[in-house]
């Protein structure tokens, strides 16, 4: 069995080190037992969100969809812990595949046997993705750590079937414009979020994204990736005894991406939310993990998470963040009270 997700509380030392997005409490994450049988998820029926009274996104949806989302929730706020507890342990000298293997073993010790993909981190002008040209360089590097210099963690774990796909971002020390990209990211959430429930096409959320990230000074990072990507469509994946990957992503995984690739085309929606004319339908009903990216002079930040989108005609039931309770929505109403 997994260890408890709860046993990785920062040092006061850490946090007075490692400035980023900071989880100030740790509670044990309440996994969702049994096991995947099914390959898709599609999301229908009425969804409803709430702020729950510990600060937690509490999830009102019909009986049968409830666990399902639950595990997607648990495996992501798992995510996060990892991201979190890594991010606490680095210091200058550490490489990025330092850091990649540190969320490897973190994951493993927790019961992760299968990913999505395997964890990445960038550090310094590499948050920014400088320079990057083709798929490789996204692979950790001997790339070290130094004081002041941002770094991303991102990792996507299955377990038990459910996935995630989290971006963390954080810095070593202080590091002023660092802190202007995470806060500028939340206008992005807020306007994603907004345009998905009026049923726009997603090509065309994603230029209104770039317009926003270019009248706010920045670089849009995220059009680095393969094909552009802002987004893509995650589900849940079969359990198999051995879980293989290639080119450091999960052959299940792959092969559901592929299939949904493969209806998708035949239906007219495409599994990758890009610039391009396959994404020029509205969003898909499914779970999306969405990562806006910001790059600024060789600092880059972005926040990665689920998008919950439904069948339902009501609007706020429409589409909504899976869970209000991560790093970085923490660390933007710390600031509004502290303004």
């Amino acid at each position: 069995m997994p260890r408890d997700f709860g046993d990785t509380a920062w040092s006061r030392r850490s946090r007075r080190v490692v400035r980023g997005v900071v989880h100030r409490s740790r509670t044990p994450l309440d996994v969702a037992a049994g096991h995947c049988h099914i390959h898709q998820c599609h999301v229908t029926g009425t969804y409803r969100t709430r702020q729950g009274t510990d600060g937690g996104m509490a999830s009102r949806v019909n009986d049968e969809r409830a666990p399902e989302l639950k595990g997607f929730r648990d495996v992501q706020r798992l995510a996060y812990a990892c991201a979190e507890a890594v991010a606490a342990r680095l210091k200058p000298g550490v490489t990025e595949r330092d850091a990649a293997r540190m969320q490897r073993e973190w994951l493993r010790e927790r019961g992760v046997r299968d990913w999505f993909h395997l964890p990445f981190a960038w550090f310094g002008d590499r948050t920014a993705f400088t320079g990057f040209k083709v798929p490789l360089q996204f692979f950790p590097t001997n790339r070290q750590l130094e004081p002041g210099m941002p770094f991303i963690l991102d990792m996507a774990p299955v377990y038990r079937g459910f996935t995630a796909d989290i971006g963390y971002s954080g810095c070593l020390g202080l590091h002023p414009l660092h802190d202007r990209l995470l806060a500028d990211l939340e206008v992005h959430r807020e306007l994603i979020l907004r345009e998905v429930r009026e049923r726009r096409p997603l090509r065309e959320i994603y230029e209104d994204v770039e317009r926003l990230v270019i009248r706010q000074g920045y670089a849009n990072r995220h059009r680095a990736y393969p094909f552009g990507v802002i987004a893509h469509k995650v589900d849940r994946v079969a359990e198999r005894r051995w879980s293989p990957h290639v080119f450091g992503f999960g052959t299940q995984s792959l092969k559901g991406l592929l299939s949904d690739a493969v209806h998708g085309h035949r239906d007219g929606w495409s599994p990758l939310w890009s610039p391009y004319r396959f994404s020029d339908h509205p969003p898909q009903p499914g779970l999306w993990a969405v990562e806006p990216h910001l790059g600024f002079r060789g600092t880059g930040a972005k926040f990665e998470e689920i998008l919950v989108v439904t069948d339902s005609r009501d609007p706020e039931q429409s589409a909504f963040w899976l869970d209000d309770d991560l790093p970085h929505v923490r660390r933007w109403a710390e600031e509004r009270v502290a303004a």
